[in-house]
């Protein structure tokens, strides 16, 4: 059960392999400044020692909002091994964005102003006419044409690991959060001179 604690008495885990960039930080920031409610119903996770387990990006951004109070739950008696588990899993994406949902029922705006990165569709991504593309493939009857790609890399168990970090580095130095919004900076900034 949530209750709320004074925020100092929080410890940031020195150990949380999350980051998070300035745009994206001030996006947080912003996000719980206009919406603090939200906080109750996702609290700052911390083990017995008060030390954050989950929410760590949050509690930064509460200190940074001003925040004296967050809501918080408490876990105890968990293993070491239960509570790197868990640092883990809080932060996994298991789900992907539907893009044609969000585009046709949501506002472009609204979505930026909540956090999510959103292309402009119009100036970030070039397409080919429709026509275009129904000439280079078919598509089943079950399935509806739609502005979004999918392009699937392939790795062996020696170019993965690199690939993976070298991809955490360029969102460091892009400030990304995802691998398709680090690639396609990383080739724009080397191909799109020219285009």
């Amino acid at each position: 059960m949530s209750k709320k604690i004074a925020i100092k008495k929080l410890i940031s885990n020195e150990d949380n392999p999350r980051y998070i960039g300035e745009a994206k930080f001030k996006k947080l920031v912003k996000s719980i400044q206009d919406f603090p409610e939200m906080l109750e119903k996702r609290p700052i996770i911390v083990d017995e020692n008060f030390v954050v387990l989950g929410g760590n990006m949050r509690l930064k951004a509460c200190l940074k909002a001003g925040f004296t109070e967050v809501w918080f739950e408490q876990v105890k008696d968990w293993t070491e091994e239960q509570k790197k588990q868990f640092i883990i899993k809080d932060n996994v994406g298991f789900g992907d964005w539907d893009w044609d949902i969000l585009g046709n029922k949501w506002v472009a705006g609204d979505l930026q102003d909540w956090g999510l990165d959103v292309p402009n569709w119009e100036t970030d991504i070039e397409f080919a006419d429709d026509d275009d593309i129904d000439d280079e493939f078919d598509y089943p009857d079950d399935i509806e044409k739609s502005h979004v790609r999918m392009i699937q890399l392939f790795f062996n168990d020696k170019t993965e690991p690199i690939f993976k970090q070298l991809e955490l580095k360029a969102r460091k130095e892009l400030d990304t959060d995802n691998v398709t919004d680090s690639v396609f900076k990383l080739f724009k900034q080397v191909y799109g001179k020219d285009s």
